[in-house]
């Protein structure tokens, strides 16, 4: 991993999109979705943060 690159997410409300912009360094991505993507996008990001929580729990010998 790269030190010193700052990573950053902001979130807008649009008249009609919430827009996603990530920032990571001095390059940025703008994502624009409807109501019923950013809601499966949220739920798919809830299930990989749930998945992930429990692999960090499993010890691997």
């Amino acid at each position: 991993m790269v030190q010193g690159v700052e990573r950053k997410i902001e979130l807008e409300i649009e008249r009609n999109r919430i827009r996603f912009t990530v920032f990571h360094g001095e390059d940025e991505q703008v994502i624009k979705l409807n109501l019923e993507e950013a809601r499966a996008f949220a739920q798919d990001l809830e299930k990989a943060i749930e998945d992930y929580s429990k692999r960090k729990q499993i010890r691997i010998d």
